[in-house]
């Protein structure tokens, strides 16, 4: 209990301590829009909502919160129709403290692609080189020509990820016709580029003027030629979240298309079926993982409810969407065990904790 002192948790302790299939977005259950909460784009001002009035078990919260500061965690929140129930800064975090979202961050660029098309700056089944020209791969011309938008959103590229992490055109070398073979690779960065053309603006200008602002998100990208990372404190990811959870709405404005996040939360190909526009989703029968051709059969993270989908980012940056639970959850932080792409035993171990909690 000591350790856990340091613990900044936003509902209310004393409250407690005395008083105590993957579907679509579309087809979660119907949250009236009233019933969702939005805190101001204009202050950290966030309501709260306490454990007991939703009913979970209290008992449970100081055995999470212990599990999450031993596994290297620096933030952690969960959010009920918007409203905070817990947040959590540890190990020496706090709450205006910047973190990095790694790949979690790919469905920033997913919610800004589907900004700048619903726009009509851009057709995500138009090829890549119709905005940002031919040569960007070491492909052959045709090769690179069979390469759309829709492929750099669903890893479906045909770039050979064996090679490494970076986007030049001598990195980008052709391992497969475009949509035939499923590889995670940084070449989804290419979309940004394709937005900053089409937009007559650059990629950091166009994402805040867009979405981040509109929400009331901090943070700034971290550029250099082989990746582009976001980083923010733990609110502005748990702003983010949010936004996906209504829909793509925030107060009374749709800021991200409805129908193109529900696109995007859903199998984009067949060959790795866990897998959206950059969002990894529950309850499906298989997936795939990234560096391996090999097709694992079970859900992604068993614990979790069956139509969540997530962002998971290295060393266990985690944003996760569970529609049916009117939730949202977020976890900063190191490496929970060893260094990892994205998905981890780390997310089944923590589900089984939040499950203790919430049931």
């Amino acid at each position: 209990m000591t350790r856990l002192r340091k613990v900044s948790v936003f509902f209310l302790i004393s409250y407690i301590l005395f008083s105590c299939s993957s579907e679509s977005i579309n087809n979660s259950p119907d949250i009236a829009e009233d019933d969702i909460y939005f805190p101001s784009i204009n202050s950290d001002e966030w309501a709260s909502k306490n454990i007991t009035d939703l009913d979970w078990n209290s008992n449970a919260l100081n055995t999470l919160l212990h599990f999450l500061e031993e596994r290297n965690t620096k933030s952690f929140m969960m959010l009920h129709n918007g409203k905070i129930v817990v947040e959590a800064y540890l190990n020496g975090h706090s709450a205006s403290t910047p973190w990095y979202w790694a790949s979690a961050g790919k469905t920033l660029t997913t919610a800004t692609v589907g900004i700048a098309q619903n726009e009509g700056l851009i057709n995500i089944d138009q090829k890549v080189s119709d905005y940002i020209g031919t040569g960007w791969t070491s492909a052959t011309v045709a090769q690179e020509q069979l390469i759309t938008c829709r492929n750099l959103l669903s890893m479906t590229s045909g770039i050979d990820d064996s090679l490494g992490e970076g986007v030049a055109p001598e990195d980008l070398l052709y391992k497969a016709d475009a949509g035939d073979r499923w590889a995670y690779h940084n070449v989804y960065l290419k979309l940004q580029d394709v937005v900053a053309s089409a937009s007559g603006q650059d990629w950091s200008s166009y994402f805040d003027a867009k979405l981040s602002h509109k929400i009331g998100m901090s943070g700034q990208w971290f550029m250099s030629d082989d990746f582009n990372v976001f980083g923010s404190p733990t609110r502005s990811m748990a702003r983010f979240g949010l936004l996906i959870f209504a829909n793509g709405r925030w107060n009374d404005e749709q800021i991200i298309p409805n129908a193109y996040l529900n696109e995007a939360t859903n199998t984009s190909q067949e060959l790795n079926k866990a897998y959206g526009y950059m969002w990894w989703l529950n309850g499906k029968d298989s997936f795939m993982l990234p560096g391996t051709q090999i097709q694992f059969d079970g859900e992604l993270i068993p614990n979790a409810p069956a139509d969540m989908f997530c962002a998971l980012g290295k060393n266990d940056q985690k944003l996760y969407v569970v529609p049916s639970a009117s939730l949202v959850v977020i976890r900063m932080g190191e490496a929970a065990d060893e260094n990892n792409f994205a998905l981890s035993n780390f997310d089944n171990e923590l589900w089984y904790h939040i499950n203790n909690l919430i049931n």
